[in-house]
């Protein structure tokens, strides 16, 4: 029987949940597993504050409830409103910077973070501490460039190398991609840094894999 997962980008962006969706897409299983996209309509442009964090906890709940799926996916990657979905299914719900981690941490020791913007970087810490994972983070750096930029297939791949750079230069071993926005930059930044980058929209797609299998 094929099960459905569901991604939910909270923000608004088209690029955004189009990247997304091309992320999931080599992880679909045919008559087993199907991965659908939908952006949050109620979403602001970008998760780019504490507000906008905050303010897509209810929207996501009520869309949980009214999509059923077999596996929730909160694609972005400060894994906004992952608690209160819980409590509004008993399906597994996903966050992207877990699931990065837990991929990182497969990998080696400690790990960086290239982030959205420096805010990303105190939410982000909030997940690490409720995971136990402050401790293994090496460094994170903020590219601090608008959505817009991060989903051109060009635009940012100078600024994402170069922040990789410092982050290995600094002692990070594997490298986490801190936006769903950056997924079509993965194989690039990889090549061009030398040590393995984790995509957290596909270690999110392949622990749901695991979740409903």
């Amino acid at each position: 029987m094929e099960r459905r997962i569901l991604a939910i980008n909270p923000n608004r962006d088209p690029a955004c949940t189009a990247g997304i969706d091309l992320a999931l897409s080599p992880f679909a299983r045919a008559r087993t597993a199907r991965f659908d996209t939908l952006s949050l309509e109620e979403g602001p442009p970008a998760i780019a504050t504490w507000r906008d964090w905050f303010s897509v906890a209810l929207p996501l709940c009520d869309l949980v409830q009214r999509e059923p799926a077999a596996a929730y996916i909160i694609a972005c990657v400060s894994d906004p409103g992952v608690d209160a979905v819980r409590e509004v299914t008993d399906r597994p719900v996903l966050g992207p910077f877990r699931c990065a981690v837990a991929a990182a941490l497969s990998r080696a020791d400690r790990f960086g973070v290239i982030a959205f913007v420096e805010a990303s970087k105190a939410r982000q810490r909030r997940v690490l501490q409720a995971i136990g994972a402050e401790a293994r983070l090496s460094g994170t750096v903020a590219l601090n460039l608008p959505m817009t930029a991060l989903t051109d297939p060009e635009r940012p791949r100078e600024a994402l190398i170069a922040a990789g750079r410092i982050l290995v230069e600094g002692g990070a071993p594997v490298i986490v991609l801190g936006c769903a926005g950056m997924a079509g930059h993965r194989a690039a930044v990889e090549d061009a840094i030398g040590v393995p980058v984790i995509e957290p929209i596909a270690a999110a797609a392949a622990q749901a894999l695991v979740a409903v299998s």
